[in-house]
Order: C-alpha cells, then structure tokens, then sequence
C-alpha cells in the first residue's frame, strides 16, 4: 500500500521552533522498569528503541518523578539526587534513534501514591483517596515546600534537557499534585493557593513559568491538563477554559487535554457505556464519540487555544483521526494502549497498512453486562479497570524484555503477575 499522504503525515511547527515530523503520539504510560534506586535501566533503552522505530513523530514518558519519597509506583524513575545521568543519556539516544522527537513527563503523584511504595502522601489539603483503602491519607504541603517543588519541575527539566531529552511535559492531569491544587474537592486551602480558580492554578502557573526560564525560549515545553475531575463541586470544563486562556501567555508549545483521577478513571475510557455485543450497532453509529473521549471537548479549547493541541483517549480509526486533525480539533493525535501490543502501529498507520490501531480492551474484561468495566456493581468495575491495568502493563514489560506482545493472556493471571511485581519492586526499593 502507499503511504499515507494525509493530515496525520504532516510535519508540525511548534510555537518554539521545534518540528514534530508528523501529527502522532505516544501518549505516557507509566513504564515501571526502573531500579532500585529509581533510576532508568536497559529495558528502558530496548522499549523505547522499538517505539522510536515504530513511527510517531512525539514520544512522551511516563512519569519522571521530582520527588522520590512519593510515587506513582514502584517502578517510577525519579530525578531527585539519586544519579543515574548516563542511564538517563543512553535511554535519550534510544527514545529518538529514528529522528522523532522524545519528551519527558516530570511529575508528582501527590496524594495518588499507594500504601505500599509512600507512607506519607503529599497534597493541598488533607483529603485522602477514597480507593479500597489503599492509599494512606495525605499531609497538606506547606507554602515553603510548594516553592520547593517549583524548583524541582525545574531542575528535572534542566536535567531532562541536558541528557538528550527533547522537550518536557509538565503532568497536571489525572489527579497528581498539580491536579490536585486545580480542584475544590482536593484543595481546600485557604491561603493564596487555594479558593478561587486563580490560587488553586498558582502552582501550575509559577511551574510552567519556572520552568520555561530554566530551559529557554527553543526547548519544547508542554502541559497535561485535565478537561474535568469528573468529580461532584470539582474541577470543571470551565475552570479549564480559564487555566488554558491564562496558559496561552506561558509559551507553551503543545497542551494535552485528557480527564478523571484515580477515583473517575475516564482516562481509562470507562463512560458509563456497556460495550456488549447487543450494543455493537449502536457503538458503529457513534463512532467518533466512542473513540475520542475527550474530543467534544478539545472542540471548545479550540475557542480560547494559542498554542497546539494533543488529544488522547480512545483514538483507533484513521477516519476519526484525520477528522479530528482537519477540523482543527486537535493538532496532535495521542495513542497509547495501541502501542503496548504492537510498538510499530504508527508507521503502519502513516503507510496505509492499518485503517484501525488494535482494540483489545473491548475483549480483555471479566465478561459483559454486569461483569464488564461499567458495572454497576463497583467490585467488578474495579477488577475490570485493574485487570486491564495489569494485562497492558504485562505487555509494556514483555516489549522491554525484547519480546513479542502476548495478547492471548488472560485478564486475572496478568493482574496477578502485575501486582506480584508491584509488591516486588516495593520491597527492593532503596531510597
């Protein structure tokens, strides 16, 4: 077949300068390959390799963590005096071998850090994570430690650019520390960072600006924003509008709108939709707004929008992709799940060999009904959304380890061996 001329092949111009050589993404996905000592290894190396190779024009990271007392999961890197700069050199040539660009996401888990990797989460305000009990409740930061953490977005984008690293991107999605100080439900200061939408986007705001002085006008700087928490008096598509018009003055130079927290995990496309086989005629008449979750919404940022954007969440078909791209609706198509069974779906993509990226999380669920990833009965949710979790993650390792996806496992065996590896790395953890 022949390549595909269209949209999605187009180079793309960033405010600073910079060229992505065409309009596809991989999204971040948390990698869990570091050592001990959260440092990058070889595996990261062997994974990010086959991605480069693998066509998009954009690699994000998963989490880079700024602080290590606090992470996402055990597998984290973390920049945060603990060395491994030439690991971090060697995963740089690696992720852009093939000519794209590679950015890192520097993050902090915030409240979002589970029992068995951070004794001691860190928040705006005290609220804890209401999630099967297994995140302890929080301490609220003081103002001196959020000044602190300001400096520690920065200095890990200084590190990141001076390891080979081409941009960053700056997590202030899902529910993470920046996140976090964005919505009412989890920030109830009372001092200048918290209240009014202009407190609670403070730390974001002085992040972005920290940061964009640290590694200058030429070096791609990018935000991951949340649409909406989803969530009853939180974070909304409004509040999200302003914090996008106040960031058009940052020099951002690609935002990616995404969704939800670890309590709404809208990320994870779960919409309140039973993807039964009854429903299959009505998931082919609905298309667009099955696949692309977020994107009636990137709609409305285009409005208030300066710089590109990236949207995730759901792409599969090149006929939603280029709709999306030439209606201006996004800029950037993100893919992530895609990837971790066949780390070369953007080049056939680019080359007219696939019409559709693979789907297997419309297969890989305990059953259907009551038994899928929307039922009501939360138990069974949650081991869908977990099961899911594990089953990707397995295949992310399998890919590091140089091997082939092994996408006849089964949902509960791969949340298993996924947890036993959590519990592992926790206990081998030297920080």
């Amino acid at each position: 077949m022949t390549k595909n001329s269209s949209t999605i092949s187009a180079a793309l111009t960033l405010p600073c300068g910079v060229a992505l050589p065409n309009r596809l993404a991989k999204a971040a996905m948390t990698e869990g390959l570091a050592d001990p000592w959260l440092r990058a290894t070889e595996r990261h190396q062997h994974l990010y390799r086959r991605w480069s190779r693998g066509g998009a024009g954009l690699l994000l990271t998963g989490n880079v963590m700024v602080d290590r007392r606090v992470l996402e999961r055990p597998g984290n890197v973390a920049i945060d005096g603990n060395g491994g700069l030439a690991m971090l050199e060697s995963w740089a040539r690696a992720g852009t071998c093939a000519g794209n660009q590679l950015w890192m996401q520097i993050s902090h888990a915030g409240r979002q850090s589970p029992r068995y990797v951070t004794r001691q989460p860190l928040a705006p305000s005290e609220v804890q994570l209401n999630l099967a009990g297994n995140y302890a409740k929080p301490r609220a930061i003081t103002e001196d430690e959020i000044h602190h953490f300001v400096e520690r977005f920065a200095t890990v984008a200084r590190v990141a650019q001076s390891t080979g690293f081409t941009g960053v991107q700056i997590h202030a999605a899902h529910g993470y520390l920046l996140s976090s100080f964005l919505s009412p439900v989890t920030n109830r200061r009372q001092d200048q960072w918290g209240g009014s939408l202009d407190n609670r986007a403070r730390f974001l705001l002085q992040t972005v600006r920290r940061v964009r002085a640290t590694v200058g006008a030429n070096f791609p700087v990018a935000v991951k924003l949340n649409s909406a928490d989803f969530q009853k008096g939180g974070f909304g598509e409004d509040d999200c509008l302003q914090v996008v018009e106040w960031l058009n003055d940052e020099g951002i130079d690609l935002l990616e709108i995404s969704g939800g927290n670890y309590e709404q995990p809208r990320l994870l496309g779960y919409s309140g939709r039973d993807e039964s086989a009854a429903d299959e005629r009505e998931l082919r008449d609905s298309t667009r707004e099955r696949e692309a979750y977020f994107l009636d919404f990137a709609a409305k940022v285009r409005d208030v929008r300066k710089m590109p954007l990236m949207v995730t969440g759901g792409f599969r078909t090149m006929a939603v992709m280029e709709s999306a791209l030439q209606s201006g609706d996004a800029d950037v198509i993100g893919l992530g799940r895609p990837l971790c069974t066949d780390p070369n779906v953007p080049m056939q993509l680019l080359n007219g060999e696939r019409e559709a990226a693979p789907a297997y999380e419309s297969s890989v669920r305990l059953g259907t009904g009551v038994w899928g990833g929307n039922s009501s009965f939360f138990p069974l949710k949650l081991l869908n959304v977990l099961g899911q979790q594990g089953w990707y993650y397995q295949q992310i390792m399998r890919l590091a380890d140089g091997k082939s996806a092994d996408t006849a496992m089964h949902l509960i065996p791969a949340l298993c061996r996924y947890l036993a590896d959590e519990w592992m790395s926790a206990a081998r953890l030297k920080r």
